[in-house]
């Protein structure tokens, strides 16, 4: 297996073409252009349990952070925002 050192994912629209590109970096790098900025912690919420649902809220968080930046990308949008119940 391939060993990979630590890093932070960044992920960017683009409209044209239209594109979700996943960008790996080094979190030393990174640290000065997200300092202050707006964050979103949702691992608390469910006893740091990375499950389906934690990722489908995950992937839906994301996607809304980019549509307040970039709202013409709600047209393509039709996620739960709520949590899915668990059985």
């Amino acid at each position: 297996m391939a060993i990979h050192p630590p890093y932070s994912v960044v992920l960017t629209y683009t409209e044209d073409p239209q594109q979700l590109i996943v960008h790996t970096v080094d979190p030393a790098k990174l640290a000065p252009l997200v300092a202050g900025k707006m964050g979103v912690v949702l691992a608390d919420e469910h006893d740091f349990k990375l499950d389906d649902e934690f990722a489908r809220q995950l992937g839906v968080a994301m996607l809304n952070a980019i549509a307040l930046g970039q709202p013409d990308i709600r047209q393509y949008m039709t996620v739960t925002q709520e949590p899915i119940d668990r059985q």
